[in-house]
C-alpha cells in the first residue's frame, strides 16, 4: 500500500510502499479514502514527540481518516464490513497512522459512522480538529451575547470553534489577517465575527472592542499569558497548547488545558453537525497522496484552514 512515512525523526514525510496492516482483536481494518494534516502530524515529523510516545519505524504518519471497513478482528461488535466510517487514530504509539491506503482502528475510541449527507472528504478532515474545537468551546461555554476571543481562528480548530461559538449567539472576536483569512472567518461566522489582526497590536485591538476584557478566550496560537491578560476577572480560558492556571498566577480565571478525546459520541455529534450544515469543515486545499510532502510544507507556512489529502 502507499503510505506517507518517516524513516526517522525529524524528517520530511515521504510516500513509500508498505505491506497493509492487519487488525488486532477489537480493531477494524479501514480502506482509507481521505485524510488531512494536523498540527500533531507536523509535530511528529519535526521530532517534537520524541521521548513522549513510542515511535515505530518506518512511521506511518496521520491522525484523521475516512473510509470503508474491509475487515473485522475478533471482539468487534456494532460495525460490519462495508460500513463507511471516520475518526482519529488513537493508538498509544506512533507509526500506524492514517495517511495510508489502509489503517487499523480500535472500535473503543476514535471511530464513528459517516452519516448520510456528509462526504468522505469532509469527514476525513473533521475528527481531530473538530474534537479539539468542540471540547474547547464546551470548556468555556460562551452564552448568548457573551464575548469570546479566539486566537488562532484561521486554523482548522479555530475555524470550527468560531462556528460553534457563533451558533451559540456569542460575540466572537477572532484573529485574522486582512484578505483571505478575514474573508473566510467572516464567511464561516455568518458575518458575526469581529476581526483583530494578530500581526498588529493584539492587546490594543481587543481592548478597543472589550475595554473590560472578554468573558472567555480560546488559546489556539500565540502567547498564552498575553491572551489571559485580555480575559476579564472571573472569565474562562481554554488552551490547546498546554496553558494552565499555574502559568497565570494571581488571576481569577478558569483555565482548561484541552485534550481532544474523540470518543464515538463526540465524533457522532461533529458528523451530525457537519451533515446538517451547523458547521462546515473548513477545507481550503486538497492534495493527492503523492503530494502529501507538499501539504506538510504548506502547513508549515501557516496555511489557512484544513489541508485535506485524498488517498483514493
Amino acid at each position: 500500500m502507499r503510505a506517507v512515512t518517516l524513516p526517522s525523526v525529524p524528517a520530511t514525510p515521504q510516500v513509500t510502499e508498505l505491506e497493509p496492516p492487519s487488525p488486532q482483536p477489537g480493531e477494524v481494518l479501514v480502506e482509507v479514502s481521505a485524510s488531512s494534516v494536523n498540527g500533531f502530524d507536523a509535530a511528529t515529523a519535526a521530532g517534537y514527540l520524541q521521548g513522549m510516545m513510542e515511535h515505530h519505524f518506518p512511521l506511518v504518519i496521520g491522525k484523521d481518516f475516512a473510509g470503508t471497513i474491509t475487515a473485522l478482528a475478533d471482539g468487534v461488535t456494532g460495525y460490519a464490513v462495508g460500513d463507511a466510517v471516520f475518526g482519529v487514530v488513537t493508538k498509544s504509539f506512533l507509526g500506524a497512522g492514517s495517511l495510508a491506503e489502509y489503517v487499523t482502528v480500535p472500535t473503543a475510541v476514535g471511530l464513528a459512522p459517516i452519516p448520510h449527507g456528509l462526504g468522505a472528504a469532509q469527514a476525513g478532515a473533521l475528527g481531530l480538529a473538530g474534537t479539539a474545537a468542540l471540547t474547547a468551546i464546551e470548556a468555556v461555554s460562551p452564552a448568548e451575547g457573551e464575548s469570546i476571543l479566539i486566537v488562532g481562528a484561521t486554523g482548522g480548530v479555530g475555524l470550527i470553534a468560531l462556528q460553534y461559538a457563533a451558533a451559540r449567539g456569542a460575540r466572537v472576536i477572532a484573529t485574522a489577517r486582512p484578505g483571505a483569512e478575514a474573508d473566510l472567518v467572516t464567511e464561516l461566522s455568518g458575518g458575526k465575527a469581529e476581526l483583530v489582526d494578530h500581526d498588529g497590536d493584539l492587546a490594543a485591538q481587543v481592548r478597543d472592542l472589550a475595554p473590560k476584557g472578554v468573558a472567555a478566550a480560546l488559546h489556539l496560537a500565540g502567547d498564552g499569558g498575553q491572551i489571559a491578560g485580555l480575559v476579564a476577572d472571573g472569565g474562562r480560558l481554554a488552551s490547546t497548547l498546554g496553558l494552565t492556571a499555574e502559568a497565570v498566577p494571581g488571576r481569577d480565571l478558569s483555565v482548561v488545558a484541552v485534550m481532544a478525546h474523540p470518543d464515538e459520541a463526540t465524533l457522532a455529534r461533529l458528523a451530525a453537525d457537519a451533515a446538517s450544515g451547523t458547521i462546515r469543515v473548513p477545507i481550503t486545499t486538497t492534495y493527492p497522496i503523492e503530494q502529501a510532502p507538499q501539504a506538510f510544507a504548506d502547513f508549515g507556512t501557516g496555511a489557512l484552514g484544513k489541508l485535506a489529502v485524498t488517498i483514493r
